[in-house]
């Protein structure tokens, strides 16, 4: 469950922050310029408002403004166009189809563009009932843009007066995900649980914790001004920190599994990892809520039971009843977990105060880490061409509002015939799998708020308590939209009925009219995502390859850390977010394509296995990492470095041929990359045979040469299944 769908940190989140701030901004600012004028004014005064209010996300304030400042001027001139063209039946429908082309095009700019896509066909879809003279036009665009305008300044007003309490709401929401991510390693000792069933969920999760933690670089790394941001940026290095660690403690599962299923050490382990879980997930209460964080959490028992049971086993294993490899194993796994819940300690500490200087690293400029949103027209005139996929969704979409003005201007009834298109607007998305979603959630939505909205209709009379009732859905509508958007449907469906019964008392009719013309709307939508598709499976070879490269990139930089060729992790750090964006978008678009018919799905076990070992490939060097830094006292240094040159390019070739036998054209088979190199050191291995990690270090690279392997045999499958 989205911890946001919780009452008891709902309220304390920016979902609810955004929703109570646009509600009181768009209601408030209705009803003060209701004071001054009739009730036509103020609804296109509360239009304008309404529109801009789409783009009033999370974000820092230059943004911020930008975004919401393009939103007003655009959505102002889409109001202009449709309201001069309104009278002319014919000129109406050309113009819907062509605003419509050019504001799906827009969504070449990626995500973040997605509410400035709606929000202009949002207020061509109420233009387009605004039948009126050419001075009557401007200066509804007028009132219109005054609204944007308003809410603009509103808006800025109060982010900026919460600007420091958005980025811990955001950083929280972070912690929140990587509770959910730890509960899931935590059945990875459950035996019960199938090992890879529990890795689809953790790549799975790691989509959507990648998300959440750069929404919350976007805004702490930017310019730290006062002790609260400091504190801020601690936690959020702590955070990561914290992740990597996590990473590190990935170990043979089917091992321990094996050799310790009867014994109860497994359980107690889930326990202790389901406890640091739970520990961090106080930590993001306390962010949340704008307190310090304090440790409540004993992990004693488990702890004790643990050792005692080790002990336990180290009788057994000197008996000759368990292997020693599998006990070592354990034992470093429990190390692990123990220095997990220490860094969870300094997690709560860094919540309490100023620890120290922050890294190094921030000195230097964080562009690599942060969200670089460029609008230029040179990247939507690239894509004005057959093979893009945002081209082919900007001809669906058009081709689909016109069916919908087809289907509007054959009902009997003709006053909120817009609904159609509105509908149409509202499911029609670039992905026959946020379509297929949209769909859905839009059909029940509308249809629980078609109901809500004729009881309250029913009981409440009260103007006052009506106008009560649609600030709550006002409210309700923007706060769920990235949470549970059938909740937001429900919402949208109450507030725009709420208010047409406000200014149209007797429209009790309208609220069937709104059933009929979402469900034809939902129809036209459902038919036109199999026209013109943009199925998953065609952006696979590049988004393969993608991983392949930001492999390699990270392997070369996590050897140069290792072998202490670098002063610090800035480049290693770097590297390590590409690759995991790049399994995220990967592993995103294998999700979405399980959405689509049957018939479009491609190598579907082969890419999971694919996403799998390239993300164990992350857990193998943090791993490395940490087990170089444990034992960097007495470390025969050349001797690892020399192991460490061996491995990397053992891998490097490895990935470069995984790149290779995803051409069709090359051989079908994937063979391995030699034997496991042996290190040529012969000096340096009597000293290094005594070196208490040699072993582990050997056994990880070792892991991490079988992963590989594993990536260039699935790389060979997947270019033989999509070739076919």
């Amino acid at each position: 469950m989205h911890y946001a769908l919780d009452l008891r940190t709902f309220i304390f989140s920016h979902y609810f922050y955004t929703g109570l701030r646009i509600a009181t901004g768009v209601v408030g600012l209705t009803l003060l310029v209701l004071q001054f004028t009739d009730l036509p004014t103020a609804m296109t005064v509360c239009i304008g408002a309404l529109s801009t209010s789409l783009m009033d996300l999370p974000s820092t304030l230059r943004h911020k403004f930008n975004e919401m400042l393009s939103s007003v001027l655009i959505c102002s001139v889409v109001t202009l166009i449709i309201s001069l063209c309104a009278p002319f039946h014919w000129l109406l429908s050309g113009m819907l189809v062509i605003v419509t082309f050019f504001a799906s095009m827009m969504l070449v700019y990626g995500k973040k563009a997605m509410p400035l896509q709606f929000s202009a066909l949002f207020v061509m879809t109420l233009a387009m009932e605004n039948a009126m003279s050419v001075p009557q036009a401007f200066f509804h665009t007028g009132l219109f843009l005054s609204g944007g305008l308003i809410y603009l300044a509103y808006s800025m007003t109060v982010s900026w007066f919460l600007r420091s309490r958005i980025k811990q709401q955001v950083l929280a929401e972070a912690l929140f995900e990587l509770t959910r991510y730890i509960n899931i390693k935590a059945d990875f000792y459950d035996i019960h649980m199938d090992l890879n069933n529990q890795f689809n969920l953790l790549v799975r999760q790691q989509i959507v914790l990648a998300e959440k933690q750069q929404a919350s670089r976007d805004l702490i790394l930017r310019d730290p001004k006062n002790e609260q941001d400091t504190i801020l940026v601690q936690v959020h290095f702590g955070m990561f920190d914290l992740y990597e660690h996590i990473l590190s403690a990935h170990t043979d599962y089917a091992i321990l599994r094996q050799h310790f299923a009867d014994a109860d050490v497994l359980t107690y382990l889930r326990d202790l990892v389901n406890k640091a879980a739970k520990d961090i997930e106080s930590i993001s209460y306390a962010v949340t809520r704008k307190r310090a964080s304090f440790a409540s959490i004993s992990y004693k028992a488990e702890m004790r039971s643990i050792e005692s049971e080790m002990q336990q086993l180290q009788q057994d294993s000197l008996a000759g009843k368990i292997s020693e490899e599998a006990l070592d194993i354990l034992r470093a796994t429990y190390i692990k977990i123990s220095d997990a819940i220490d860094m969870i300690g300094q997690l709560h500490h860094a919540t309490q105060s100023v620890q120290g200087p922050l890294p190094v690293f921030m000195s230097k400029d964080m562009t690599p880490f942060l969200t670089q949103q460029k609008y230029q027209l040179g990247v939507l005139v690239s894509n004005l061409r057959w093979q893009s996929p945002t081209f082919r969704f900007a001809i669906r979409a058009a081709l689909a509002i016109s069916c919908g003005l087809l289907a509007a201007d054959s009902l009997p009834y003709a006053g909120h015939g817009y609904w159609i298109v509105l509908t149409i607007a509202i499911i029609l998305k670039p992905s026959f799998s946020q379509t297929k979603q949209r769909r859905s959630d839009r059909l029940i939505g509308t249809l629980i708020g078609c109901v809500a909205t004729a009881l309250i209709l029913r009981f409440v009379h009260e103007p006052i308590a009506l106008l009560g009732f649609m600030f709550m859905a006002t409210a309700a509508a923007p706060a769920f939209i990235y949470v549970k958007y059938r909740y937001t449907a429900i919402a949208a469906s109450m507030q725009i009925l709420l208010q047409i019964n406000l200014v149209i008392p007797s429209s009790g009719h309208v609220i069937g009219e709104r059933l009929i013309d979402t469900l034809i709307g939902a129809v036209i939508a459902t038919a036109f995502s199999f026209v013109l598709p943009s199925w998953e499976y065609r952006t696979l070879p590049q988004l393969v390859r993608n991983v392949l490269k930001s492999n390699q990139r990270f392997l070369e930089a996590g050897s140069k850390l290792l072998q202490g060729k670098v002063r610090d992790d800035f480049i290693y750090r770097v590297c390590r977010k590409r690759f995991l964006d790049s399994i995220s978008e990967l592993a995103s678009t294998l999700v979405r394509m399980l959405d689509e018919p049957v018939s479009k799905h491609r190598a579907v076990e082969n890419l999971n296995q694919f996403i799998i070992q390239n993300y164990l490939v992350i857990a193998h060097i943090a791993a490395l990492r940490m087990l170089l830094r444990r034992n960097a006292e007495g470390m025969p240094q050349e001797a690892v470095n020399l192991q460490l040159d061996a491995a990397t390019e053992h891998v490097r070739k490895t990935l470069e041929l995984a790149e290779q036998v995803l051409n069709p054209a090359a051989p079908l088979a994937a063979p391995s990359a030699g034997p496991i190199s042996e290190t040529d050191a012969t000096g340096e291995m009597a000293q290094a045979a005594n070196w208490s990690a040699w072993y582990p270090l050997q056994r990880r690279v070792e892991q991490l040469y079988e992963d590989t392997e594993k990536i260039a045999v699935n790389s060979a499958a997947i270019g033989r299944i999509l070739a076919a």
